[in-house]
């Protein structure tokens, strides 16, 4: 169950499982056991395109230090079987969601595999700016979910959730470049280091840190916030971002600032999902004392 479990990246799986039940909590109003069956669809498919992409980059995890202990290029599963569990994860996930969700849940989810497996595996290895492409494969999960508990696909709302989803990832994907340099180099990946000096990948990443917390102010926009708690909480966590982003990159030492930027903008993508769902939780409340 193990080998399982790490060949599916179960963490990424299960984050990315969540985002999806987050919007499908967004569109019905409230919590719902309805959720299970699309969920564990999603989490079947998210898995199953882990693993897959496991079997693509097995040669260059066998290269780095952070991903040769996998399940393929440690030797513990043969690639053949991993490629076959993959796929028939994958499978098992769009069945699912074409009885249980419908169509359009169903394309998505399909586009969701061609765009990580097809085009940011693929990416990944010529540019290091695949990320920025790559990022829309973190933006379906949201839509999928939303769709799942009967949203329209064209609500504005839920696109500007992805749009700050998608926003998000792509700091947070150069962060991880710059944490593991020494391994993208290693397995011959292109990465940001080889490309800028220290005080230009901090313009970089500070312009899109900036760009992610702007991005989380047009939510109220189009979201239907019923507690004015939350906005409250959305603008002081989106400010703390914002000076936390702006002390620490422009006075703080090279490798610690970047790691302490990391932590920071992740605890404020997850804050801010967590306070969307948290509203919706508090009106279901409310309504059904």
């Amino acid at each position: 169950m193990t080998l399982l479990l790490s060949l599916g990246k179960i963490r990424i799986s299960l984050l990315v499982t969540l985002m999806a039940a987050e919007s499908y909590t967004l569109a019905v109003g409230q919590t719902s056991m309805r959720m299970l069956l699309p969920m564990t669809a999603v989490l079947l498919l998210a898995c199953g395109a882990c693993g897959l992409n496991q079997y693509q980059e097995r040669r260059t995890d066998g290269l780095m230090e952070r991903t040769r202990g996998r399940p393929i290029p440690s030797g513990r599963l043969s690639p053949s079987v991993a490629l076959w569990i993959s796929l028939g994860l994958i499978s098992s996930g769009l069945f699912v969601l074409l009885f249980v969700a419908g169509g359009e849940v169903s394309v998505l989810g399909i586009l969701a595999v061609f765009w990580y497996n097809g085009v940011y595996t693929f990416l990944k290895r010529r540019t290091a700016f695949a990320g920025v492409p790559g990022a829309l494969v973190g933006s379906i999960p949201p839509v999928m979910g939303w769709v799942s508990g009967g949203g329209s696909l064209f609500d504005p709302g839920i696109w500007a959730i992805a749009f700050f989803i998608f926003l998000w990832q792509v700091p947070h994907g150069w962060l991880l470049q710059i944490a593991f340099e020494k391994d993208y180099r290693r397995a011959g990946l292109p990465c940001l280091p080889d490309l800028f000096k220290t005080e230009q990948l901090k313009r970089i990443l500070y312009v899109w840190i900036l760009s992610t917390s702007a991005s989380c102010l047009l939510i109220p926009l189009f979201v239907l916030i019923h507690f004015h708690a939350v906005s409250l909480f959305l603008l002081a966590g989106t400010l703390c971002l914002m000076a936390h982003a702006t002390i620490s990159l422009r006075f703080g030492a090279d490798g610690a600032c970047f790691k302490s930027v990391f932590v920071t903008l992740n605890a404020y993508a997850f804050s801010v999902l967590l306070l969307l769902s948290l509203d919706r939780v508090l009106v279901s409340s409310a309504l059904n004392p």
